[in-house]
């Protein structure tokens, strides 16, 4: 719950400045209800993190009175998803959360779910001849062969993601303040200021060149993780770049039960009424002096309109993921939204692995979990790893690589039998999800807008800073905010600059 500050009268005259700066920068702000009454009812689409997250923030700033309808045509969850194997469930989606993500702390423990037990296993680097790095069981063992091969370029990586970890933190004082940002550029200036935009217009390898790192630590530790992360290289961007980074390290965990239950979860909590429907347009309707948009659906159940005050489209809107919202009566016209999806193939592969294409004659001693791999034109998959259902009992172990597992591959294309027969000795099935998964990172492009127009937003902007459940939550708090201090125009909770200091001078 936001906790909200009475200003000091000494504070007045700026309040009002700011007040007059903030109607240019926000538009048309006072078209809100001018009789300081809540909205009536508001549309989320989207069943994601991103929208599930945003209803249950949406619930808490603006109360139990509001309508929230959640608008999805698909599976609850989104891209949070499991499939079955031998009555078995594991996640072939978003599947780790790292410990720092307090957002999706907090989620898990108000709705009373838990950690999934770990299960250890170790990693290796395959640059499709040989093995170039190998985890060992030994902590301090990895340590000395890192700097063995690589001097001390881990460590100054280590000392680049931990210092853009710490910044990035400060977005949960902000939003536990009440702040909010009317864009995504907003809001990365207040965490890190200038080096965090310039961040998402450098590439990673650029940046870590000047950073120190080696070329070879790079393209043999770096690339690796870019690949199984986000299935691009290392030109991305290197905001996103420390995102992944982040999520490679220690500390992660899963949800029991599979990820996809804090979405379920959250849309109960915020008492939402979801709508198995399709939005197909969204178009302004004016009633005397009260502005609403008119959502117009389609689905299997139920076809038809409804006027709402607020809409948030947690949603990707790019062409690439057959997006099919149509903005229909806006004068001027809603900012372009660009940029496509990167196209990643998850197979769920039940069978037995080919342990003498990784150079193990004999499985009984192959002795990893996980294989990456290095940016190689001649290689067809990014990683292969021996996968653990998402409930775990206590009795469980991580199968050897002589049994029949369940791997997850990740790969730029369907894999042919061909390639099956690669990686895999013998299989029983195979299943294929095919994600528009993140954002194609390219150079020179743009954050997407957060309000479209009055009383509309756009969530999954955040996605072009950086793909990650926590990114899609933040975004989602941000959001609620945003949209319940533009409603009630308190503009003085938007945008502020210098939010350290503000906050200090609060407390």
């Amino acid at each position: 719950m936001v906790n909200f500050f009475t200003m000091p009268r000494s504070l007045l005259l700026r309040c009002i400045l700011t007040l007059v700066s903030s109607l240019s920068v926000l538009g048309d702000a006072d078209s809100a209800q001018r009789d300081g009454a809540p909205p009536s009812k508001i549309a989320i689409i989207g069943a994601g993190i991103g929208g599930t997250a945003t209803a249950h923030f949406l619930r808490q700033h603006f109360g139990p009175e509001v309508r929230i309808d959640v608008f999805e045509n698909g599976t609850v969850g989104g891209r949070l998803a499991t499939v079955t194997v031998n009555h078995q469930e594991y996640e072939t989606g978003g599947s780790i959360i790292h410990s720092l993500n307090l957002h999706m702390q907090d989620f898990v423990k108000q709705l009373g779910l838990k950690h999934r037990r770990s299960v250890a296993g170790k990693t290796a680097v395959f640059n499709g001849e040989e093995f170039i790095l190998e985890e060992t069981d030994w902590y301090l063992l990895d340590l000395f062969r890192l700097w063995w091969h690589y001097g001390i370029s881990f460590i100054r990586l280590q000392m680049w993601v931990e210092e853009i970890m710490e910044k990035f933190m400060r977005i949960y004082k902000y939003q536990a303040h009440g702040y909010a940002f009317s864009s995504v550029e907003e809001l990365l200036s207040s965490l890190g200021g200038s080096g965090f935009l310039n961040m998402t217009r450098r590439s990673l390898s650029e940046s870590l060149l000047e950073l120190g790192v080696s070329q070879r630590f790079i393209d043999e530790v770096i690339a690796p993780i870019m690949r199984v992360n986000y299935g691009q290289n290392i030109s991305i961007p290197a905001f996103v770049g420390a995102v992944s980074l982040a999520g490679a390290q220690a500390n992660l965990w899963s949800v029991e039960g599979g990820n996809k239950l804090v979405c379920l979860g959250l849309l109960k909590l915020a008492k939402a009424n979801l709508i198995q429907a399709q939005v197909t347009t969204i178009s302004p309707h004016t009633t005397g002096e009260t502005s609403q948009y008119q959502l117009n659906y389609e689905g299997p159940m139920e076809k038809g309109w409804e006027l709402y005050d607020i809409v948030v489209v947690a949603t990707p809107l790019q062409d690439s993921v057959g997006a099919t919202i149509s903005f229909q009566g806006f004068e001027p016209e809603l900012p372009a939204v660009g940029g496509s999806y990167h196209h990643t193939v998850a197979s769920i592969v039940h069978g037995y692995l080919n342990c003498s294409y990784f150079g193990f004659p004999d499985p009984k001693v192959f002795p990893f979990a996980s294989v990456l791999t290095t940016d190689n034109p001649e290689l067809f998959f990014n990683s292969v790893g021996c996968v653990c259902p998402v409930n775990i009992s206590a009795s469980f172990r991580r199968k050897q690589a002589q049994e029949a597992g369940v791997y997850k591959v990740f790969s730029q294309q369907r894999l042919g039998k061909p390639e099956l027969k690669t990686i895999f000795k013998s299989y029983y099935s195979v299943q294929v999800t095919d994600w528009q998964a993140y954002p194609h990172y390219g150079s020179g492009q743009g954050l997407p807008p957060v309000v479209l127009h009055d009383g509309l937003y756009y969530l999954n902007g955040i996605e072009w800073a950086g793909s990650a459940m926590e990114m899609s939550s933040v975004a989602a708090k941000n959001i609620a905010l945003l949209a319940y201090h533009r409603w009630n125009r308190q503009l003085e909770m938007i945008d502020q600059k210098d939010l350290m200091h503000k906050i200090k001078t609060e407390l």
